[in-house]
């Protein structure tokens, strides 16, 4: 089989988000894409069956199989090139080339406000709102500066119930609408370096917010990443840059 290593939402290697992408004839056992995923250790691997339409994707972390999962869509689309429509968990996605990067189309998922205490997981910080999408929690901070310096307790976050706890504020840089970081230990990831998902959430929010519905997102990990947002009602195109650093074989 033929497993490749992509990193999406950067024009650099070793910035972005590395995913594995495994290419399948025929669809897999979850058990073995799942042990394909830990020995990986990415934060996701996609696995695609190329011989049917829309090709069959799934995605697992080292520790569970997702429902969406923007990076490693990013990164299949990448290898395969062109247009590509993937039957997946969350419906039909559709992906193409679109000005030298991958535009995807993704469902929105706005979130709601809720009464959610989130400040032992977010020591030091000033968290101005906290709401929920359908599996992702979101703190709101006061500025970008926080976003960036923030070390989260992650045994606390862990704990709050939600795949993930994505952290955002305004922009603080030039061309830069929105930053966050995205935390998500409870399945395997203690910071995920730029997570295409969660800004299904984050791009209802900031549009509404902003009142503008295309916007430029800086996730703010170590490797760093940046994801073109572009609302559309109940749909959000997610696009970036992908470089592929691994070409290789599968022979398990």
């Amino acid at each position: 089989m033929r497993l490749f290593v992509v990193d999406a939402f950067t024009d650099s290697a070793f910035r972005g988000n590395p995913a594995g992408v495994v290419l399948l004839d025929t669809p897999a056992e979850a058990a073995w894409m799942q042990a394909v995923a830990a020995e990986l250790r990415h934060s996701e691997t996609a696995f695609v069956v190329t011989a049917e339409e829309p090709k069959p994707l799934r995605w697992f972390t080292p520790e569970t199989e997702v429902d969406l999962c923007g990076h490693a869509t990013l990164a299949a689309a990448h290898v395969l090139g062109g247009e590509q429509a993937f039957g997946t968990r969350s419906g039909v996605l559709h992906c193409r080339a679109e000005d030298g990067r991958v535009a995807m189309d993704f469902p929105a998922d706005p979130p709601t406000p809720v009464a959610e205490d989130v400040a032992a997981a977010l020591p030091g910080a000033t968290v101005e709102h906290v709401l929920r999408g359908g599996t992702d929690l979101l703190a709101v901070l006061r500025d970008g500066g926080e976003v960036r310096a923030l070390r989260p307790d992650l045994d606390a976050v862990a704990g709050l119930g939600a795949r993930c706890l994505i952290v955002t504020a305004p922009g603080d840089r030039a061309g830069i609408d929105v930053v966050s970081r995205v935390f998500a230990p409870a399945v395997g990831i203690p910071e995920d370096p730029v997570t295409g998902s969660a800004h299904c959430t984050l791009a209802p929010y900031w549009a509404r917010r902003l009142g503008r519905d295309a916007l430029t997102a800086e996730q703010a990990s170590a490797r760093g990443g940046i994801v073109h947002l572009r609302l559309d009602g109940e749909r959000v195109t997610l696009s970036g840059g992908a470089v592929t650093v691994v070409d290789g074989t599968l022979r398990v």
